[in-house]
């Protein structure tokens, strides 16, 4: 059995080149690392191609996005890192059969569309939604998504100019899910491979494609992530733990970080979850354990008071952001693999 590897700084992508089913590689992963992989973006999909030498076979391999049975529709924003929750449906939007994904209409109030008109979109001309999603990735970022993009003023007379009743935006609606749990929103879908009918999903050359047949050998990608461990501890006792049991407390350095730890912290026992993050009162500054510099910021008021004795957590709800805590203070904590 062949296999590779590429680092993120808080996950690794492994690429394991012997053929098994879906079901069977998901299990080697759990077993060899953590799950079969989870995407979040187009760097995660280069990452993958990086992890498997450029080498993804015709036939693709196994990622762990698949469609649970009995289903469960649900509403995702395009743009990744982007929680689906509060909305602006038109009367009778959201829930009518077979229209899975979003427009905005002239008004301003979201709209449930047929995925495979072509209409204009935020971004061009006329496309598909899923043509359009694929071409605002190729020139720019994604579909607009999100109610803070679309209640910009420059969008709003954007829209008011247009000669259309409405337009794409990056809301779509579907059943698939990753192995992980998690609610990750990121799809590529291959062109022609739109249908709904399937269960799995595989990496191929050009992006992913969905297959039922999981009784197919291939190969696929495993991925080694954060641990959060759900024992409240003080942050020095958390610190020990992670550096006798695993590697030590976990480093965000970049918003991908923040995103794939933020979406641990939903299954957090306690409001807050310790990270590596301490101030020296000597010094007076703050820097992660692992000696990186503190670049990223995400604290929730830069104001609060710095105090020998701090270490910043993550809040479990709300924004994810950081707090300025005692060491004292006992809460779950990230340990990094």
């Amino acid at each position: 059995m062949q296999s590779w590897s590429i680092t993120g700084q808080l996950y690794e992508y492994k690429y394991v080149n012997k053929a098994m089913k879906w079901e069977e590689a998901r299990q080697y992963c759990i077993q060899q690392h953590t799950d079969l992989a989870t995407v979040t973006n187009m760097t995660d999909m280069k990452r993958l191609r990086e992890a498997a030498d450029s080498d993804v076979p015709n036939t693709g391999a196994w990622i762990g996005l698949h469609r649970p049975q009995p289903t469960n529709r649900k509403w995702h924003w395009s743009l990744p890192g982007l929680e689906f929750n509060d909305t602006n449906w038109g009367f009778g939007e959201s829930s009518t059969h077979d229209q899975y994904c979003g427009a905005i209409s002239t008004n301003l109030t979201w709209m449930d569309h047929e995925c495979n008109t072509s209409k204009p979109f935020i971004c061009y001309n006329r496309k598909t939604w899923f043509e359009a999603q694929r071409f605002c990735r190729d020139k720019h970022t994604d579909l607009v998504s999100g109610l803070q993009q679309l209640q910009d003023e420059k969008l709003k007379t954007i829209i008011n100019n247009t000669s259309f009743d409405f337009v794409y935006i990056g809301l779509f609606n579907d059943a698939w899910e990753w192995s992980n749990g998690s609610s990750f929103s990121f799809r590529q879908w291959d062109e022609n491979n739109y249908g709904d009918d399937h269960k799995y999903a595989m990496l191929t050359q050009s992006g992913m494609s969905k297959t039922n047949n999981s009784n197919d050998g291939k190969p696929f990608f495993c991925y080694e992530h954060v641990i959060l461990i759900k024992e409240n501890r003080t942050w020095e006792e958390a610190l020990y733990y992670c550096r006798h049991h695993h590697h030590d407390l976990v480093t965000i350095t970049n918003p991908e970080d923040q995103i794939w730890v933020q979406e641990k912290t939903k299954n957090a026992s306690s409001n807050f979850v310790w990270t590596g993050l301490h101030y020296t009162c000597t010094l007076g500054f703050w820097f992660w354990v692992s000696d990186e510099v503190v670049h990223y910021k995400n604290w929730a008021s830069p104001e609060q008071v710095n105090e020998c004795d701090m270490s910043g957590a993550m809040q479990t709800g709300g924004e994810h952001k950081w707090f300025k805590k005692h060491d004292e203070e006992k809460f779950n904590f990230f340990c990094s693999k």
